[in-house]
């Protein structure tokens, strides 16, 4: 095996970064085993230990065990975070100061980060969003702007190491991109 071949097979450590409740399932779910079915190590980060709820728009959609606390952790773990999102969740995680230092560590660190529909409300309360090309679920678009942010209507956008998408549907071009920036975390 030559040494490019390696490199491309390490072992990544993806970080999904959510709180307590109001994940939106599919957005955990199929960015998680796309990392895992990769052969990547896939780690819930969450504002509380036990188990984060799930669901799919309004209704619960089961639960999901944590395996770290954002309290418990620093950027220096990761290759790559991940922001789900829902609606409660990021609203929820954008009240979290060791969230929010995570966030900011990787951005700073240049660590890939992607956000997907309403995840983006913690990029901006991180203030990471400012003159950077973002996407998001659209109610978000007036927050993204009011932050700096050029605020763009695409299924992704990749600016400066943030990729971002709109909603479930971007999913494909989501975890694509997810992956890609796992090969990219050399």
């Amino acid at each position: 095996m030559t040494e490019t071949q390696e490199a491309t097979t390490e072992t990544r450590t993806v970080a999904f970064l959510v709180a307590g409740e109001g994940v939106e399932r599919v957005e955990l779910t199929e960015p998680w085993e796309a990392v895992t079915d990769a052969g990547h190590t896939a780690v819930l980060v969450s504002t509380d230990d036990g188990e984060v709820g799930l669901v799919d728009h309004l209704s619960p959609a089961g639960t999901h065990p944590v395996d770290r606390t954002t309290a418990d952790v620093s950027a220096a773990e990761f290759d790559v975070l991940v922001l789900p999102g829902g609606v409660a969740n990021p609203d929820a995680l954008r009240q979290d100061q060791h969230a929010l230092t995570l966030v900011r560590e990787m951005v700073e660190a240049g660590k890939p980060v992607l956000a997907i529909c309403h995840a983006p409300w913690v990029l901006i309360e991180a203030d990471v969003v400012r003159g950077r090309r973002i996407t998001s679920y659209p109610s978000l678009r007036t927050d993204l702007t009011n932050a700096g942010a050029e605020w763009v209507d695409a299924e992704l956008v990749t600016d400066d190491g943030i990729s971002t998408s709109r909603n479930p549907d971007d999913l494909p071009a989501f975890c694509d991109a997810l992956l890609g920036a796992i090969r990219g975390a050399d």
